[in-house]
């Protein structure tokens, strides 16, 4: 068999059900496999859009998502979502093709080295050589793409490679790994010691709870133990928002309510916790903290991360031992009265009337109508901060947002990829008018598709995230207010049904029919830019609850 028939039967044989991409000159041999597999071939417009739709694939289903490019301009395409996905452990397999490599050491026309440029942004990455040698390679890429900790990896394959013909057969069907290694006694009375000795310890749950399935464990840990929990942007939902030591996220530069457990704690328990989420400096800038490390992985440690005890291995069964502990409960009245005064702050806009619509409404209307495990996608941007730190999340993995790469342009081809995974949720993407338009070509992909999709355009005319830093820094804004195009208009010519709230009643009206319609449906709303400088002056004079 040809290296292109080779590599289709070995990613049938890791379970793949989608290949998000577009094809080129020298892939049209892997194009031609395709038309023969089991394996959906989601064309899209744009490389990029189709690694965020394999990144938040691979985030909601554990299993990689794949992406394909061409050589050159289609592979440096992907570069941005790869990167997204590595730095916020997506799992993805990225494919791209490359000119023959009799080719590759001299000027020729499309080539570049992207082995190269793509070792930066991936946990492996590889050009294959030889066509048996396709197996391996892509075995290992989804190993380790699909780690405990996961990530992006990359294979290349020259065109040479795809047509050579050789013999070779995928290897056997993946191995489950079994990572369920208890903890050492002497680590889990040490870490147990550590929580009885403390007066005020707190947990910061990351996404690491969610990779790992260790939601059930770590809320099970907080109730019998009396401990209060917040969570990064990333770890929304570890723990669900309706229990009472469920105070809130952390993740905004600015100081925040939150902030007023986590300034009173002497032990901090970070579970799953990467260090990327929310750096250390921010909750412990006095490094006067004790602190917990639980985690699939090593800490990255420095002068405000540096553990008095470790539990490295799986999260799971690490908090399933360290519950069998007998762990005197704590009291954490303080913290239940702080998670009252936090949800008073998000309730305190239900009935605003006001247009521009102030961004709290939009979140509270938005959760009224979204069940418990329907999943959310935001943006980068302002509405970003205001979706991450208010949005109630009761289940894991229904809060998706970019983090460590923070990369704009993800939600309306991450909300594509959602829906394949979950095609029985509903599926909502909050974007910024500036995210909107840098991949707003996927609504054609999503109505080809006949995806059921909600869409929701944050319109304040400006890229928000950067003229609140600029106003709050310099007192005005420059180089970041521009026009839209005709949003409605715009999502028509795509197939696509378009609204736009002229009144901030409307939005629950259009909200509710957009979730029932079976389409995509793009709603505009007018946001209100001031609102996020507000929010700085009122967290500039802020007072911990006493």
């Amino acid at each position: 068999m040809r290296g292109s028939e080779l590599l289709i039967k070995a990613l049938e044989n890791e379970g793949v059900e989608y290949i998000f991409g577009l094809p080129g000159e020298q892939t049209t041999s892997i194009m031609d496999e395709l038309s023969r597999s089991d394996i959906d071939l989601v064309l899209t417009r744009h490389e990029q859009g189709a690694a965020f739709m394999a990144d938040v694939y691979g985030r909601l289903t554990g299993d990689a998502g794949v992406c394909l490019s061409t050589l050159g301009p289609g592979a440096t395409n992907l570069i941005t979502a790869v990167a997204d996905a590595n730095l916020d452990a997506g799992a993805l397999v990225a494919l791209t093709g490359q000119l023959e490599r009799d080719k590759t050491h001299k000027e020729s026309h499309q080539y570049i080295d992207v082995v190269n440029i793509l070792s930066e942004v991936t946990q492996f990455n590889k050009s294959v050589e030889k066509p048996e040698a396709i197996p391996e390679i892509v075995r290992k890429s989804f190993q380790i793409a699909e780690s405990e900790k996961p990530g992006a990896t990359h294979i290349e394959l020259p065109a040479d490679v795809l047509e050579n013909k050789d013999i070779g057969e995928p290897l056997l069907p993946k191995p489950g790994l079994d990572s369920d290694t208890k903890p050492d006694a002497e680590t889990v009375r040490e870490v147990a010691e550590l929580i009885e000795d403390s007066e005020n310890p707190y947990i910061i749950a990351g996404n690491g709870v969610i990779r790992s399935g260790a939601s059930e464990e770590l809320t099970q840990f907080v109730k019998q133990n009396n401990i209060p929990v917040v969570t990064t942007f990333m770890g929304k939902g570890a723990i669900s928002a309706r229990e009472d030591l469920s105070i809130g996220t952390i993740g905004l530069q600015n100081r925040d309510y939150v902030m007023c457990g986590i300034e009173k704690a002497d032990l901090i328990i970070a579970v799953g916790t990467d260090y990327i989420e929310y750096y250390p400096e921010k909750w412990n800038p006095d490094r006067d903290k004790e602190i917990i490390h639980i985690d699939s992985r090593i800490p990255e440690v420095d002068k405000h991360y540096r553990p008095s005890a470790q539990m490295v291995g799986n999260i799971r069964q690490s908090l399933r031992t360290l519950k069998e502990e007998d762990i005197e409960g704590k009291d954490a009245e303080y913290s239940r009265d702080l998670k009252r005064f936090i949800e008073d702050e998000f309730n305190k806009y239900t009935n605003d009337d006001s247009l521009p619509m102030k961004p709290q409404r939009i979140v509270h209307d938005l959760r009224e109508h979204l069940a418990d495990d329907d999943v959310l996608i935001t943006d980068t941007g302002a509405h970003k901060l205001w979706m991450s730190r208010l949005y109630p999340t009761y289940e894991p993995n229904t809060f998706i947002v970019s983090n460590g790469l923070a990369t704009m342009g993800i939600a309306l081809p991450g909300a594509i990829g959602a829906k394949l995974a979950e095609p029985e949720r509903n599926i909502v993407a909050t974007i910024g008018d500036g995210c909107f338009v840098m991949n707003a070509q996927e609504l054609e992909t999503a109505t080809r598709l006949n995806l059921d999709l909600t869409l929701l355009v944050f319109n304040d005319q400006e890229l928000g995230a950067i003229t609140w830093k600029q106003v709050d820094e310099y007192g005005h804004k420059f180089g970041a207010e521009f026009d839209n195009p005709d949003f409605v208009k715009l999502a028509e010519s795509y197939g696509a049904q378009g609204h736009r709230v002229e009144s901030p009643c409307q939005l629950t009206e259009i909200l509710e029919k957009s979730l029932d319609s079976g389409e995509v449906d793009v709603i505009e709303v007018p946001v209100d830019p001031e609102e996020n400088h507000r929010l700085t002056e009122k967290l500039g004079e802020m007072i911990c609850p006493t």
